[in-house]
């Protein structure tokens, strides 16, 4: 069985101690993410079976209170979404390129899950808001076609939950762009 991620993002830095604290006090859930974001967010990030998550999950609105800003709990999270996440992933070589970037922290989530679902791409990163102003991204690589429908399903995924910023798939990365994504 695949694990369940969690996000809550809250207005204030203070709070996002104390809701972060509280979330993983739950049992069975493992921290993935806590930090501030820009602008002055802060998002925590937790996976764990489903119940688990949603246990956090829920502890953290309570504790957020009037800063909850967003939540997010995703069953069956794609495990390379987690890993891109934590900077962890093992992409050898690039062949095409694709990103999708977002207006917020839940949109890219779910946008680089589906992208990952829907076809045979690897993950090379998901940053979340970091020096962004609030923005997210995603990058992906795979055969050109694999990659134009992993954007498609990631853009299709989150049509009305929030804002694309822009999708680009480039079919052959030139060799010094290669070198600044790895």
């Amino acid at each position: 069985m695949r694990a369940a991620i969690g996000l809550i993002e809250v207005s204030s830095v203070a709070n996002g101690f104390e809701v972060t604290d509280s979330m993983i006090k739950m049992a069975g859930v493992e921290l993935v993410e806590a930090h501030p974001v820009c602008p002055g967010k802060f998002i925590v990030l937790v996976t764990g079976l489903l119940s688990d998550v949603q246990s956090s999950i829920d502890k953290g609105i309570d504790i957020a209170g009037k800063f909850l800003v967003d939540m997010l709990v995703i069953p069956n999270i794609h495990p390379e979404v987690v890993k891109a996440i934590r900077g962890v992933t093992e992409v050898k070589d690039i062949e095409a390129l694709g990103s999708v970037e977002t207006m917020t922290v839940a949109t890219c989530i779910v946008a680089a899950d589906a992208a990952r679902k829907r076809a045979d791409v690897r993950l090379i990163e998901v940053r979340l808001a970091m020096g962004l102003g609030g923005k997210s991204f995603f990058t992906a690589t795979g055969e050109v076609g694999a990659v134009r429908t992993a954007v498609n399903a990631a853009v299709k995924s989150v049509e009305g939950l929030g804002i694309i910023i822009n999708k680009i798939v480039i079919p052959k990365v030139h060799k010094d762009l290669y070198r600044a994504l790895m």
